[in-house]
């Protein structure tokens, strides 16, 4: 016999309601400010039907402040699993057209189930924020959801790569999560993130301050550093979702989607030497060489608003998936500062946690001299990089293009750091310090006598620069795999990144290093 027309009507008049969330009316409102509802961003996230939904019939569990009486479709938030370019991701999304999205019981273990499934099934987490924060009639319970949120952000940190997007209202202990996750994507206008806003700070500070300077997404884009792309819109984040997807593995037990051709290029590019200043005073723009070294558009920066004198991001070589650090000499002249410092160290760590080669581009003529670096713990910082460089297992490759000075050359990842093969251009300077404060050093006697100082301080800048601070001193110790001209540059990195694919490398058994954080 048939099922009863009834059922299934009754069952598609629910799954109807639940699909609307809070109205029509309220989505298109939404619409008149430029913004999607949840399951819209959803629906552009996923390939075409992909998506699974889970918990689409849940409801709040408050029965006080006349809560009783309101119905809540999904209990504010959509969560399942779709697939993006073949693959299966888990997603969850703030329906900010539901209660504001606020989170409550029945809501954050809808997350957490999805969130324990991602990461018994390897798979990628993104989660999209738009919510009014912890839904104040649930009161300890709504804490304690994002308790459990939280948990399951740092059981999931290093195992599955965990991307948020902050769309809309993110404020308070809301923002711990997204902060808790790898990658933040956060749209230019209708979005806001922040523990206290103006009117908090004004009450316990007397401080004016607008949401501009405090929860924008430009204020966290490049003054704080809490997010790392700024999107035009809803659907340019979850595009940006996508596209950083591209670059990783589902999880840390997989390899990223490298797409190695049989044959590789070990051409020469001409048009590499010409990048280089004929003075070595003069700045070299690092993003052109990252241009040439990668395929052909396949390079997502990362962090590109905050500490611009350190670039960061993924780029494929021949196909091969790599994480890329260079030092920016037209910012900050390359310098390593406190702000760069914390930027690459997320960044390689991150990196070695799932499998992910490191190519570090170097041109740095030490960490940036000044009262504010030193009185802001320019050692504990600088001291990140040294311990991801070290700790990293990965693949890593080293190119010193010039300036590699100190204990910044360190940093960068030099051969004593456990780089696998370091090359360096025939214009590398590598010594402990730059040829100029070598010579005053060393030769003050002299040339305190001298008739003419400044023609025998050239000179002495000079022999020590071809002497001390040449590449050829650093190889002559096995310091660096080979000196090429830049022209080899990607052809070298192709061969020696297919060369190191399969390292493999143990540590002494730990639970894990305490990085100077």
């Amino acid at each position: 016999m048939a099922i009863q027309r009834e059922l299934l009507e009754n069952l598609q008049k629910r799954r109807k309601i639940a699909s609307e969330g809070g109205g029509q009316d309220r989505i298109e409102k939404r619409h008149a400010k430029g913004l999607l509802s949840a399951r819209e961003r959803l629906s552009i996230f996923y390939d075409t039907d992909t998506f699974q939904e889970w918990g689409m019939h849940v409801e709040h569990s408050c029965h006080d402040f006349g809560m009783e009486k309101k119905s809540l479709p999904c209990d504010g938030v959509v969560t399942g699993i779709g697939w993006v370019d073949g693959r299966p991701i888990a997603a969850y999304s703030h329906d900010a057209t539901v209660g504001g999205g606020a989170l409550g019981q029945r809501h954050a273990k809808k997350i957490c189930d999805l969130m324990d499934y991602a990461l018994e099934g390897g798979m990628p987490v993104v989660g999209v924020n738009d919510s009014g924060g912890a839904r104040i009639q649930e009161a300890v319970e709504s804490l304690s959801g994002y308790g459990q949120v939280f948990y399951r952000n740092v059981q999931l940190s290093g195992a599955v790569p965990q991307i948020g997007v902050i769309a809309g209202n993110c404020a308070g202990g809301a923002a711990y999560s997204p902060a808790l996750m790898d990658f933040l994507i956060m749209t230019r206008e209708n979005a806001n993130m922040f523990i206290c806003g103006p009117g908090v700070i004004k009450g316990a500070t007397g401080v004016e301050a607008t949401m501009e300077e405090i929860g924008s997404a430009a204020a966290n884009a490049t003054l704080s550093g809490n997010v790392h792309f700024v999107a035009d819109n809803d659907q340019h984040a979850m595009e940006l979702v996508r596209e950083l997807l591209s670059y990783l593995p589902p999880n840390n037990l997989e390899n990223p989607p490298h797409f190695t051709p049989d044959n590789i290029s070990l051409d020469d590019d001409p048009s590499m030497n010409d990048i280089v200043p004929a003075d070595a005073k003069d700045s070299m723009d690092m993003y052109e060489v990252i241009q040439r070294l990668v395929d052909p558009g396949r390079f997502l920066e990362v962090h590109k608003d905050f500490a611009q004198n350190l670039i960061i991001g993924f780029g494929r070589i021949d196909g091969i998936v790599v994480g890329i650090i260079a030092n920016q000499p037209m910012v900050k002249a390359g310098t390593l500062d406190i702000d760069a410092s914390d930027k690459g160290a997320r960044f390689i760590r991150f990196c070695n946690a799932f499998n992910i080669p490191l190519m570090t581009l170097v041109d740095v003529p030490g960490f940036l001299p000044g009262v504010a670096q030193e009185q802001g713990g320019i050692i504990r910082h600088g001291a990140k990089m040294l311990f991801a460089y070290s700790a990293a297992t990965v693949p890593k490759i080293t190119v010193i293009t010039r300036k590699a000075y100190g204990g910044s050359y360190l940093a960068m990842c030099s051969s004593d750091l456990g780089a696998d093969m370091v090359f360096a251009w025939p214009t590398a300077e590598i010594a402990v310090m730059g040829a100029e404060g070598a010579v005053n050093v060393l030769y003050r006697r002299e040339l305190d006598a001298a008739e003419d100082r400044a023609a025998l301080r050239a000179k002495f800048v000079e022999e020590y620069r071809d002497r001390f601070a040449s590449p050829y001193m650093a190889a002559s110790h096995g310091m660096i795999t080979d000196v090429i001209s830049p022209a080899q540059t990607r052809g070298v990195v192709s061969l020696a990144l297919r060369n190191t694919l399969r390292k493999r490398e143990t540590r002494p058994p730990k639970k894990h290093g305490l990085i100077p954080l």
